[in-house]
């Protein structure tokens, strides 16, 4: 027997909540499970109240209709976007005192200046330019050819990241020292704002793409971070994009991700060098 489940004044049936999960999982990759009833409700709600909607239903006979413009906005809408500067701290550590030098020692010998790092599901910018921080205070780095390619499927997200600017909570866990470096502090009607320097964002291009489609990129990238984004993904698509991360990868390539997430049964085509964090293998 079908649920009728009655939130506020919209009604999700298990008839339209099913289908936007299958959307979703169709258009973006990310699985959704009943535990994410109220989240999808709730995110959604507020489409179908910019567009004066009545009813779930009402709402998915639209993206039934083909309006895609509203697809985009639906994926984004349940795309999850927290985030903040410096987030799983020991993973920037091992790439500056670790990574980062041994990298540019075999860059060096292979006569190579190129260096190339890729935040995939870069959300809201801080982990883009955290990572911009870290590569830019490596003063070997200063006359090499680096940059930060940081892409997200939420094409909302992206414009903020691209805008750097943020509330100063978000720079709780700078370091004085790289608050005073890389941010300038909002006045007046901008208090409470910080805005990330202008130079800092010289390397880093923010770009749109769905990582369950073709990657329009052909790297090869020396450094991937995609943390907290697979959980979203079934275990087949895990092993495929883990398989593509692979191929893309440098020889030797670094790859990073999240606290809650492992390779474990998933890839055998990357090593665990430290916590959440492998090197390619082969």
């Amino acid at each position: 027997m079908q649920q009728n489940v009655t939130f506020s004044r919209f009604e999700l049936t298990d008839e339209d909540f099913n289908y936007l999960c299958a959307l979703i999982g169709d258009q973006a990759g990310i699985r959704l499970t009943s535990a994410k009833r109220e989240l999808v409700y709730a995110r959604l709600a507020k489409r179908l109240r910019a567009l004066g909607l009545r009813s779930f239903r009402q709402y998915c006979d639209l993206l039934r209709g083909g309006d895609e413009e509203e697809k985009v906005h639906c994926v984004n809408a349940i795309t999850t976007n927290v985030t903040f500067f410096f987030r799983e701290a020991h993973h920037f550590e091992y790439l500056e005192q670790t990574v980062l030098p041994e990298l540019m020692e075999e860059k060096i010998r292979a006569g190579s200046r190129r260096l190339r790092v890729w935040s995939a599901g870069c959300s809201s910018g801080e982990e883009a330019y955290s990572l911009g921080i870290v590569l830019r205070e490596q003063p070997a780095l200063q006359n090499w050819d680096v940059r930060v390619l940081a892409t997200d499927v939420d094409t909302h997200i992206l414009e903020r990241a691209r805008r750097g600017i943020y509330d100063l909570k978000q720079i709780e866990k700078v370091s004085p020292a790289r608050r005073s470096r890389w941010f300038r502090v909002g006045i007046g009607r901008n208090e409470g704002l910080v805005s990330v320097l202008p130079e800092l964002k010289e390397r880093i291009y923010f770009r749109q793409v769905n990582l369950k489609e073709p990657w329009p990129m052909h790297g090869p990238f020396d450094v991937i971070f995609c943390r907290n984004v697979v959980i979203y993904f079934d275990r087949e698509m895990q092993r495929k994009l883990f398989d593509r991360f692979a191929g893309i990868l440098s020889s030797n390539g670094h790859l990073f991700i999240g606290h809650s997430e492992s390779l474990f049964g998933l890839s055998n085509r990357f090593r665990l060098v430290g916590p959440t964090i492998y090197r390619k293998t082969g």
